[in-house]
C-alpha cells in the first residue's frame, strides 16, 4: 500500500491477496477478531481497485468471523452490506443467498429481523423470477410470522405464497396455503376473512369437491356454531396434524368463542359412581333422553 518516487499508486490487488491469506491464517489459529480485521481491509482494498464481487466477498467472511465471536447483529450488518454490493456488482442471486445466510444466522436471536431479511431475499428471487426459491424465502418468513404470534402479517404473507403458487400453477400447494390461512383469520377471531378465504380458493382449478375443500367447510361450520368437538375432530385429520408444525400447532391449539360446550355422550361408569341418588329411577333416563324429541 505504501507510495514512493518509483511507485506513485498503492497496489490494492496484490494487497488485498495478502490481507485474505493473513485473515485464513488467523482463522486456522482461531483468532477471530484479527481475522475479521484483515478480512474488512481485504474488503477496503478491493474496493479501491473498484472490485466490488471480491469487496462484498471480504465483508461476507469478516461477517463469518464476527458469528465466531457469536456477535451475530454485526455479523448480520456486515453480511447485509455485502448484498448490497453483490446488487451493485450485478450478481443478484449471490446477494440474495447472502441474505438468507444472515436470516439463519440471526432467526433464534431476532425474529423479526430474520423476517426482514428472508423478505429481502424473496424480492430479489423474485425480481429474477426464480419463482421457487422466492417461495422458500416467504415460506420461511411465514412460519417466523406465525410463531412470533404476528397474524396480520402472517396472513399478507400466505395471501402472497399462495398467489406465486397459483402464478406457477402447483395447485395442491395452494389448498395446503388456504388451509394455513383460514387457521390464521381464525386465530385472530376474523371468521369472515376465512370464509372469504376459502370463498375466492373455489376459482382455483380442483379446489372445489377436494378433501381440503370439505375439511375447511366442516371447520368453518364447526367454528360458526361453536361446535368445539367437530373443530377439534377437524383440526386432528392427517390433512392438518402433517403440516408445518406452526401450522399444526395453530389447528391444536384452535379454540372456538365462547369456549364452545363439548357434546360428550353419557358415560355409564361415571352414572354408577355418582349413585342411585343422581341416577334417579329407569323411566326418567328414558324421557330425559327423548326429551328433545326422536328428531
Amino acid at each position: 500500500l505504501k507510495t514512493g518516487f518509483l511507485k506513485w499508486k498503492p497496489d490494492y490487488d496484490s494487497a488485498a491477496t495478502e490481507y485474505g491469506k493473513a485473515a485464513v491464517a488467523f482463522k486456522n489459529a482461531k483468532q477471530f477478531d484479527q481475522a475479521r480485521e484483515a478480512c474488512l481491509r481485504e474488503a477496503e482494498a478491493h474496493e479501491n481497485n473498484k472490485a466490488l464481487f471480491h469487496a462484498a466477498k471480504a465483508y461476507e467472511q469478516a461477517g463469518m468471523m464476527l458469528k465466531e465471536m457469536q456477535r451475530l447483529p454485526e455479523a448480520v450488518q456486515l453480511i447485509e452490506k455485502a448484498s448490497m454490493m453483490y446488487l451493485e456488482n450485478g450478481t443478484p442471486d449471490t446477494a440474495a443467498i447472502a441474505l438468507e445466510r444472515a436470516g439463519k444466522l440471526i432467526e433464534n436471536v431476532s425474529p423479526e429481523k430474520a423476517v426482514q431479511l428472508y423478505q429481502q431475499a424473496a424480492s430479489v428471487f423474485e425480481n429474477e423470477e426464480r419463482l421457487r426459491q422466492a417461495l422458500e424465502m416467504l415460506g420461511k418468513a411465514s412460519r417466523l410470522l406465525v410463531r412470533g404470534r404476528r397474524l396480520d402479517e402472517a396472513a399478507l404473507s400466505l395471501q402472497k405464497e399462495k398467489s406465486i403458487y397459483k402464478e406457477i400453477e402447483n395447485y395442491p400447494t395452494c389448498y395446503k396455503k388456504t388451509i394455513a390461512q383460514v387457521l390464521v383469520h381464525l386465530h385472530r377471531n376474523d371468521y369472515v376473512a376465512a370464509e372469504r378465504c376459502v370463498r375466492e380458493s373455489y376459482s382455483i382449478p380442483g379446489f372445489n369437491g377436494s378433501e381440503d375443500c370439505a375439511a375447511l367447510e366442516q371447520l368453518l361450520e364447526g367454528y360458526d356454531q361453536q361446535d368445539q368437538d367437530q373443530v377439534s375432530e377437524v383440526c386432528n385429520l392427517p390433512l392438518f396434524k402433517y403440516m408445518d408444525n406452526d401450522y399444526a400447532k395453530l389447528g391444536l391449539t384452535l379454540v372456538v368463542p365462547g369456549g364452545g360446550i363439548k357434546k360428550k355422550l353419557p358415560n355409564p361408569a361415571q352414572d354408577k359412581a355418582r349413585g342411585p341418588a343422581a341416577g334417579g329411577s329407569h323411566a326418567d333416563e328414558e324421557e330425559d333422553e327423548y326429551s328433545g324429541g326422536l328428531c
